[in-house]
């Protein structure tokens, strides 16, 4: 009994000594490329070296602070704040027009922003936020943006998903949450969606230089948790073991900048290695109708 009590109130103890080599071992992935890219044009959404990187964000100001710390750490000057509100497809269609008279190129187009576990609410075209912005904002950027890619070929794009993609379905009747909600549920079908349409991007743009990654990039250490007190309580509690932004950046960073990957595009990553991704992200039927339906939702002609 006495041994019992001892281990219960070492635990947290043997826990924070240990916290950084679990840490460590969670967070294996890191991307090791030394490419250089001057004169490249970059774009990271949800932003809040050497190449010109346009941080796309809906709050500027905080966006602002994140450039001048990138500037301070790496000093590359080159970083740029623009508005970008991807619940809202006048602010996405704004931003792509001020980016393409701005810039002649585009190299890297990383798909970041999103959100989690929101209350149900709607964005500002009528979308269930979930797939509102972390699949429809992103599929109409890339959309405006995909002739600039392909004109700076090679390019890529970078989609952030999530391991939750794992209990995600796409339930086309039910796609904007309205005979039926959960927030956690309608997280995981929207990171689903940004699987099966990086697979279908991948497919119509073999042969055009331009390819497509989506990544797990791990349990980050961010504001995605804001929405949900139980996940803000989870992520202090377990706080150790969670990645940092840099550590969750990495297998992003693994699918822009590794060379040679381009025989890879389409498929999906995690800790800069290929992931397995369940059967829902592998039906390519789904894929094409998704993105019929998404085309469709957005005012864009399908081809």
């Amino acid at each position: 009994m006495i041994g019992v009590l001892l281990l219960l109130l070492l635990l947290p103890l043997l826990l924070y000594i240990a916290a950084p080599q679990i840490r460590k071992m969670l967070s294996s992935g890191v991307c090791t490329s030394t490419v250089q890219l001057p004169g490249k044009v970059a774009v990271v959404t949800g932003a809040n070296t050497g190449a010109r990187v346009y941080i796309a964000c809906r709050d500027v100001q905080k966006g602002e602070l994140v450039a001048r710390e990138i500037q301070t750490m790496t000093g590359n000057q080159q970083v740029l704040v623009r508005k970008l509100d991807l619940a809202d497809t006048k602010s996405i269609r704004a931003f792509a027009e001020g980016f393409l008279a701005e810039e002649k190129h585009l190299h890297i187009l990383i798909n970041n922003a999103g959100v989690m576990m929101c209350p149900y609410s709607k964005t500002a075209d009528g979308f269930e936020m979930h797939i509102g912005v972390n699949h429809l904002g992103h599929f109409l950027l890339t959309h405006l943006l995909l002739e600039k890619l392909k004109e700076s070929a090679p390019s890529r794009v970078v989609n952030v998903s999530s391991l939750a993609h794992h209990l995600g379905r796409i339930h086309f009747h039910n796609l904007q949450g309205e005979k039926f909600y959960s927030a956690g549920l309608a997280y995981c079908h929207s990171k689903l969606a940004n699987i099966l349409f990086t697979q279908e991007l991948a497919r119509r743009l073999k042969g055009s230089g331009v390819s497509a990654y989506s990544v797990h990039p791990g349990t980050v250490n961010s504001e995605l948790v804001r929405h949900s007190s139980f996940m803000k309580w989870m992520w202090w509690l377990f706080s150790f073991f969670i990645k940092t932004p840099q550590q969750g950046a990495q297998t992003s960073l693994y699918c822009a900048l590794t060379e040679g990957l381009e025989i890879l595009s389409g498929n999906h990553f995690s800790d800069c290695h290929v992931a397995w991704v369940s059967a829902q992200a592998r039906n390519e039927t789904v894929a094409r109708r998704l993105w019929d339906v998404s085309c469709d939702l957005l005012g864009i002609p399908m081809d």
